[in-house]
């Protein structure tokens, strides 16, 4: 884990970083500013395969998150890279091929705990199986499939900002049990 002054980094990931993982990266990187986070926690995205590395935003998620006023114009999709796992304190799963692929590739037990289904986050569907627990490919369908995908996302963000919270409280609260350790000793 990080020390107390960097801060909690987060990394959606997906099949293609085209659709589903930047809408995750823009969605909770909004909700983390709301919560009065944004300093202290940065969140990014990649997929899994290079197959769309270097091509911006599907249209169909720009056009969902336009509808939010979230810009998505900046985001050039990127394929993952394996020292990640060290540089990341979150790796957010966004269907279950994702999230065996990730925790398959992760060089220790330590980065495999890092992964996390996205949903997992979402109280209605945490206790789920983790096969019911993904978001499907919008690709392949509709401007309706992209709308699915955001509320899905947006069901699990209220989750993720109280997990983060909870992490950057306890991380923050060590330095002082150090310094009272060490006044006692």
């Amino acid at each position: 884990m990080n020390s107390s002054s960097s801060p909690y980094r987060i990394i959606a990931v997906c099949t293609g970083n085209i659709c589903r993982s930047p809408m995750v990266e823009l969605m909770l990187a909004a909700a983390l500013k709301a919560a009065g986070l944004d300093g202290e926690v940065t969140v990014d995205s990649a997929g899994t395969t290079g197959y769309e590395a270097g091509r911006p935003i599907d249209p169909r998620a720009a056009r969902r998150l336009a509808a939010t006023k979230l810009p998505s114009d900046g985001h050039i999709a990127r394929e993952w890279q394996a020292g990640w796992f060290l540089e990341r304190d979150l790796i957010l799963a966004l269907d279950i091929d994702h999230y065996a692929w990730l925790r398959e590739y992760a060089p220790d037990q330590e980065s495999m705990d890092k992964v996390r289904m996205l949903r997992s986050f979402d109280p209605k569907v945490a206790r789920k199986d983790l096969l019911d627990q993904g978001i499907e490919d919008p690709w392949y369908g509709g401007q309706a499939d992209f709308d699915a995908v955001w509320q899905q996302i947006q069901a699990a963000l209220p989750g993720i900002v109280e997990h983060v919270r909870s992490v950057i409280g306890s991380r923050d609260q060590q330095p002082e049990r150090q310094q009272q350790v060490r006044s006692i000793s």
